[in-house]
């Protein structure tokens, strides 16, 4: 007769039992030990001694697929096995309920704390040997959940078969699997604290997911690929230092390049490794940087709507091939630097919302918690579980995956509690302002732990206001980021390259203007994503004119932004001219590479990037005031940019002029810094370019002339809508 109450009956039946392990599984009662087991649809349960494989007893069934049994001759605990028998077929396993548990002390006290910074160790699904069997060790956090269980194919998606169990008051679930391994698909079942059934949930440590739209996380080993990157690791600091030629392509893997013959879809990780890696590598590119490739179940928030942080999205293909990207890229030289979206996240009912029936990743107050841009929620920066998940998320994809740098898109949208919002829709800070306190702190706090524990990597900021200090020193103020985005150059260079150019002299500060701060941030200059969609057109497209001109200007303007202090950023396809704005859902249009001027465009920027790589001037000073000089920054009835860049001592100077008009400039006298031959080292004018071959014949020699305010200078011809780039030979 069972010692259980009719109550912790029902509850284990049911699958509402709160503390399965203190009921099921062998303890000892009254000086006996007593097994029980609950195996719904079962209708036999043998035990088997786990060494002799031979039978100890057989479990009485009590209650609807619960069992159990005395084991009157055994006076000490004993390993054992479940024999099971249903429908005719009969299968050995151990019992989830004989195990210990897998987390220890420490992991508990630091999950506590919020300062568990390899989080994804202990959290997620781990396959793994415990107490000398394999299987896979699932953990969740889900503190207010009545209870929690694993479900999936190995336990036919029942809530009541594998119930978990609660530790200590770090809100952590837990429960050992045995028999099951990589592959298996799986979610978390939970009662949310009134009890009520909430809706499944993916796991927010999964390291791999379902094709979308299915939501299963699928298990997946971390350990077993063989990294050979250790000398690029070694040295990837000075390839992003801010005295090195930094120069990045923006990808979307979905679009980069498509199989049209196989249905049309997108590269695979490992077609990726091999095309995109040795394009970008002929280009002359030194970082590729990925648009989210964290798990996201919509294809049109290009993965800035994230559920699965800590799963490479299966669309290219599983882990272990991203792994492979990752290492292709350093093989060749090329660092990879990925999107990272803390700022928000979707309220798809399988992800982070209502987690476990309260708003435990977000806000409970939708005026703190709900972007209405976005139409998702805002991450709790201020209660240290939710930072703590998030900075291990950052170390994760660094320390896991090799991954050399991490972009933090909508900084912006973090820092300011108002942030698209009108008044009576945000909650002020604790002193009435509308700085984000908490998530200020959070930014500074992981970019702090970031540089600390990962050497030579880089983060950077996507943020788009005045907020300062966002790449200085934390212990300074500031927000801790190596770099910024330059979104005012963007904005400004743009919209005077969109002018007539008979007219860009009544604007010639937009070209200008951002010299007076150029030097306050750790710039990237970035022509990204967002200003090739959504009806803004294609970079080509912003250009005045028609045919040729078109050319000519992005020409112009690229070579410009070359010669402008910052590193630089380009998004796939306008390397090329890409002639239509961005489409996520189709390839870029590689056939107009077939078009001289196309290609003549491809053929600039790959000469730009081993330009900038081969005249220091161009970059050992970027970030430094000192790095650079107006020769003319006023000339705006000539449209002309005339200026200097200067590198460290004993770096020859680089003389950069931009003619943004269709005229060309016959004998232009400009000031130089000293006398000498001044070479031509880059027209964007030139025939193979698709320009007119106007230009200086390699150079020219300097005269004893004063000009701009300098002792000597050059005579030059300066061809229409074109930039040079000259260094003192």
């Amino acid at each position: 007769m069972t010692t259980l109450t009719n109550a912790e009956i029902a509850a284990i039946t049911s699958g509402t039992c709160d503390d399965p392990f203190a009921r099921l599984g062998l303890h000892q009662v009254a000086g006996k030990w007593v097994l029980r087991a609950h195996i719904p649809g079962a209708d036999r349960i043998d035990v088997l001694d786990a060494g002799t494989g031979r039978k100890i007893m057989v479990l009485s069934q009590i209650a609807d697929g619960l069992f159990e049994g005395v084991a009157a001759r055994r006076k000490n605990r004993f390993a054992y096995l479940l024999r099971i028998t249903r429908e005719g077929h009969t299968w050995d396993t151990e019992d989830p309920y004989a195990f210990g548990p897998v987390m220890g002390d420490l992991d508990e006290y630091l999950i506590g704390e919020g300062s568990h910074h390899q989080l994804w160790r202990v959290l997620g699904a781990h396959v793994m040997t415990h107490e000398g069997v394999a299987g896979v060790h699932f953990a969740v956090w889900a503190p207010n959940a009545a209870r929690v269980s694993v479900v999936g194919g190995f336990n036919t998606w029942d809530g009541r078969r594998h119930v978990m169990r609660k530790r200590g008051t770090t809100g952590v679930w837990e429960i050992f699997v045995p028999r099951i391994g990589e592959g298996e698909h799986y979610k978390y079942e939970l009662l949310g604290p009134d009890g009520s059934l909430l809706p499944q949930k993916a796991d927010p440590f999964g390291f791999g997911s379902e094709h979308p739209p299915a939501q299963a996380s699928i298990v997946r080993r971390l350990d077993g690929f063989d990294w050979a990157d250790a000398d690029w690791q070694a040295q990837r600091g000075r390839a992003i230092a801010v005295d090195a030629p930094v120069s990045i392509y923006e990808v979307h893997l979905g679009s980069w390049r498509r199989v049209p013959e196989d249905g049309n879809r997108p590269l695979s990780y490992l077609e990726l490794a091999r095309d995109l890696v040795g394009y970008v590598k002929d280009l002359g590119f030194t970082h590729i940087e990925l648009m989210p490739i964290s798990e996201f179940p919509f294809d049109g928030s290009w993965g800035y709507q994230p559920v699965g942080l800590f799963a490479p999205t299966i669309r290219h293909g599983p882990l272990q091939e991203f792994r492979a990207l990752v290492e292709a890229c350093h093989a060749a030289g090329i660092g990879l630097i990925l999107d990272w979206v803390p700022g928000h996240f979707p309220e798809d009912a399988h992800g982070l919302g209502q987690f476990d029936g309260t708003a435990l990743y977000e806000h409970a107050d939708r005026r703190e918690g709900f972007h209405p841009d976005w139409n998702t929620l805002v991450f709790n920066y201020g209660r240290r579980e939710v930072a703590n998940y998030l900075t291990a998320n950052a170390l994760y994809w660094l320390e896991e995956h090799h991954v050399d740098g991490l972009r933090v898109d909508a900084v912006a949208s973090m820092l300011y509690r108002d942030y698209s919002r009108k008044d009576g829709e945000w909650i002020p800070n604790q002193h009435g302002g509308r700085e984000n306190l908490e998530a200020i702190a959070f930014l500074q706090s992981t970019n702090s732990t970031v540089y600390d524990e990962v050497d030579g990597v880089v983060m950077i900021a996507e943020e788009s206001t005045a907020f300062p200090g966002v790449s200085g020193m934390v212990d300074q103020g500031g927000l801790g980021f190596g770099y910024k985005w330059n979104m005012g150059w963007m904005n400004d260079t743009l919209r005077y390259m969109s002018e007539d150019p008979i007219n860009r002299k009544y604007h010639h500060d937009k070209m200008t203007f951002g010299l007076h701060y150029a030097f306050s941030e750790n710039f990237v200059l970035p022509i990204s994503h967002d200003e090739v969609v959504h009806g803004k057109g294609s970079l080509l497209d912003k250009m005045p004119g028609n045919g040729a001109d078109k050319f000519a200007n992005l020409r112009a303007y690229l070579g410009f932004m070359w010669g402008h202090p910052g590193k630089k950023l380009l998004f796939m396809g306008c390397e090329f001219a890409q002639g239509r704005e961005w489409n996520h859902n189709s390839s870029l249009d590689w056939h107009l590479l077939d078009n001289d001027l196309h290609r003549g465009v491809q053929t600039l920027v790959r000469d730009l990037n081993a330009t900038y790589k081969a005249i220091p001037a161009l970059h050992e000073l970027d970030t430094k005031a000192r790095g650079f000089d107006w020769v003319e920054g006023g000339a705006n009835e000539e449209s002309l940019f005339i200026w200097l860049r200067l590198g460290k001592e004993g770096s020859k100077p680089a003389l950069v002029i931009s003619n943004m008009t269709p005229v060309t400039r016959h004998g232009r006298r400009v000031g130089v810094p000293a006398p000498g031959f001044w070479a031509e080292r880059l027209n964007t004018d030139a025939a193979q370019y698709g320009g007119s071959g106007s230009g200086n014949l390699g150079g020219v020699q300097s005269e004893a002339v004063a000009a701009s305010g300098r002792p000597h200078s050059i005579v030059v011809t300066v061809p229409p809508l074109s930039t040079l780039i000259f260094t003192l030979d």
